[in-house]
C-alpha cells in the first residue's frame, strides 16, 4: 500500500495534471468508478489502476477481479496519498493511468457515409468533452481537432467525455490547412457552421462522405475554412437568439446529419 505523500509513484501522477508532463510521458489520468469501468468496457490502454478503499467495497471486488484478468496491475493507497494524485475536490477513490493513443491520417478510413468532425479552435474544456461524446452518440468516429484547440487529455474535458475519447480516432494540435488538404484530396464535401450560413433543414447532407467544422466559441472558425467552395450552414433561431453554446450547436448540426442519414 502506498502510504507515504514522498513516494516517487505519487509525485509522478501528480505531475501528470501538466499538459507538459502528459505530452512527454505520452500518459494521463482518469478518475471515478464509472469512468474507469468504462475505459475497460471500451479497451482503453490502462497502465496501472490506484484505489483508496475507504467504501466501495463491493465495487472494488469485481473491478479487481476484471484487472487480475486482464492482468493490469492495480496498488491500494491511503486517503492522504490519494487525495494528492487526485485532480478532484472529492475524489471517489479510484484512478488509473492510461497511455495515450496517438492516430494518423491512415488511421481515417473515408467511405460513402463518413462524417469527420473538424473542431477548430474549441477552448473551453467542458465544450469539448461534451462535443465528443456527443459526436460518438451521433455516430462520429473520426475527428480533427486544430491548434490552439483545448488539449483532449485536459482532466474537465476527460471527465466530460464520459469515456467517448477511447472510441473515438482523435486527431489533435493540425493546422488547418493539413485538415483542408486531407478534406479535398478525400473528396469530403465541407460543411461549415456559420451563423450567416443557410439553414441546415433545408440544405440536402443526407448522402456522401461529409466533414462538419465547428468554429472557435467567440471568433469562430478559421480563414482558411472561410472559402467559397466550403458550404455554410447554420441552425435557425427564433426570438432573436443570436448564437448557441457551441456544445449544443454541434449536437443539434450532427443529428440533423444522422436524420438525414437515418445512420441510428
Amino acid at each position: 500500500m502506498l502510504e507515504s505523500l514522498q513516494n516517487e509513484q505519487v509525485k509522478f501522477i501528480a505531475s501528470l495534471q501538466r499538459r507538459k508532463v502528459r505530452e512527454e510521458t505520452q500518459l494521463y489520468v482518469i478518475e471515478g468508478w464509472r469512468f474507469v469501468a468504462e475505459a475497460l468496457r471500451r479497451n482503453a490502454p490502462i497502465k496501472k489502476v490506484y484505489v483508496s478503499l475507504k467504501g466501495k467495497q463491493f465495487e472494488w471486488r469485481e473491478l479487481r477481479e476484471e484487472l487480475q484478468e486482464r492482468k493490469i496491475p492495480f496498488e491500494e493507497t491511503d486517503e492522504r496519498v490519494f487525495r494528492k494524485m487526485s485532480a478532484t475536490e472529492e475524489p471517489q477513490g479510484i484512478l488509473a493511468v492510461v497511455n495515450q493513443t496517438r492516430y494518423t491520417w491512415d488511421d481515417i478510413h473515408i467511405d460513402g457515409k463518413s462524417v469527420v468532425l473538424v473542431l477548430d479552435g474549441i477552448q473551453d474544456p467542458g465544450n469539448l468533452g461534451t462535443i465528443l461524446r456527443t459526436a460518438l452518440a451521433a455516430g462520429v468516429r473520426y475527428v480533427c481537432l486544430t491548434s490552439g484547440t483545448v488539449d483532449i487529455y485536459n482532466p474537465k474535458v476527460l471527465r466530460s467525455t464520459m469515456g467517448a475519447l477511447f472510441s473515438l480516432v482523435l486527431l489533435p494540435d493540425l493546422s488547418p490547412e493539413a485538415v483542408l488538404s486531407f478534406c479535398c484530396k478525400q473528396g469530403l464535401r465541407l460543411i461549415l457552421g456559420d451563423t450567416k450560413g443557410r439553414a441546415l433543414y433545408e440544405t440536402n447532407v443526407s448522402s456522401g462522405p461529409l466533414a462538419l467544422v465547428v468554429g472557435n466559441e467567440g471568433n469562430g472558425p478559421s480563414l482558411t475554412f472561410q472559402r467559397e467552395d466550403v458550404q455554410r450552414v447554420t441552425i435557425p433561431m427564433a426570438q432573436e437568439v443570436e448564437s448557441l453554446n457551441v456544445a449544443m450547436a454541434t449536437g443539434i448540426l450532427l443529428y440533423e446529419i444522422v436524420r438525414q442519414r437515418d445512420f441510428l
